[in-house]
């Protein structure tokens, strides 16, 4: 079967149980009683449009060549075959499509064990070299009233592109713009150091379409948790009364994110360097119809891998159902809560001792 209509026939199938109110979230809510976002029928259809031109057929992409044959498969620092092929293929498409000319390209297996797991996989065939960092995934949150969609630490059970949801969301992007921020100061050997983190943004398409706005891209896994502020007078990231916020370097490199991609400063540092005013496609895996199909079938009690679904065993053994919440749901939840909820007004921070 074409791959769309199946997707497609997947997403209306989903939506068919979907039309819950919002107004009542039950008990047994879970990511596939959400509705999808489906295109309405038109009451009058349209009379056929004339024949488009033909499209030069594509060519089919070029066969895995041995030395990266060799990093293919589900061991420790391996690349799941559907994880590469998907992420070969958008690579490729880019680079024909002329909007990319980067000769690496990069994936995550969000599936996999996060912590010391490497599931970030940095791919350069020109030179014939394949790494697998550590990265971390959407954390989720735990809110009142609202069903559990938070992520522990090793796997990750939710997914969505909702904002303000915290969560990874699979599917296809491309690395853009680097813009380097203060997060404040923090003592090392004795000295205050400045702390610059570096922030790459991500373009998507599809369920990742919404990339930017909710501010989805990489960057090292650091942040000064600031506890007062310092008068420096001198300094370039003073306040206008002088002040600078003052805190705890805090690394959190096996841990988990706000739904950005999080590398080690180390890895970071190199990563980066590949795409500086250099784009390049990152692939996310899973997506939505990847979670939905996979859940189905572990509801089911049949093995999602005899289905010619994929999962990392080990994680689907802790999660045991995946979820995903689709936006057009979730978001209106989230906005309500952040209206019902609003936080408190902001204090200064108290004046180190």
């Amino acid at each position: 079967m074409n791959p769309l209509r199946l997707r497609s026939l997947l997403v209306i199938a989903v939506s068919v149980v979907g039309l819950v109110g919002l107004s009542g979230w039950p008990r047994s809510f879970a990511a596939e009683d959400l509705p999808w976002l489906i295109s309405p029928v038109p009451a009058n259809p349209a009379a056929p449009a004339a024949p488009a031109a033909p499209v030069p057929a594509v060519p089919p992409a070029p066969a895995v060549p041995d030395w990266l044959q060799a990093h293919v498969g589900l061991g420790d620092r391996q690349i799941a075959p559907v994880v590469l092929q998907r992420a070969r293929a958008l690579y490729q498409k880019k680079v024909s499509e002329g909007t990319i000319n980067n000769p690496c390209y990069f994936a995550v297996d969000a599936t996999r064990p996060a912590g010391l797991g490497r599931r970030f996989y940095v791919i350069c065939e020109a030179s014939q070299t394949f790494r697998a960092v550590p990265t971390g995934h959407g954390n989720g949150r735990k809110l009142p009233r609202i069903p559990d969609f938070s992520n522990g630490i090793r796997c990750a059970k939710n997914f969505s592109n909702a904002e303000d949801s915290k969560l990874t969301t699979g599917g296809p992007y491309v690395t853009a713009e680097i813009r380097t921020s203060f997060k404040g100061y923090y003592v090392s050997g004795g000295k205050r150091v400045p702390m610059m983190r570096s922030f790459l943004q991500f373009e998507g398409e599809g369920d990742t379409a919404n990339a930017r706005p909710r501010a989805i891209g990489g960057h090292p896994a650091v942040i000064v948790a600031v506890s007062c502020r310092m008068k420096i007078p001198g300094s370039p990231h003073a306040d206008d009364e002088g002040y600078v916020p003052i805190g705890k370097l805090i690394d959190y490199s096996a841990g988990r994110s706000n739904g950005c991609t999080s590398w080690s400063p180390a890895d970071a540092k190199e990563i980066l360097a590949l795409v500086e005013n250099k784009p390049t496609t990152l692939y996310i895996y899973p997506e939505s119809s990847d979670i939905v199909a996979v859940a189905r079938e572990v509801k089911a009690g049949r093995s999602p891998s005899k289905a010619g679904l994929y999962w990392n065993a080990s994680c689907l053994k802790e999660i045991r159902v995946p979820n995903f919440w689709p936006r057009e749901t979730l978001e209106p939840v989230l906005a309500k809560y952040k209206k019902d909820n609003p936080p408190p007004e902001p204090r200064p921070l108290p004046i180190c001792r």
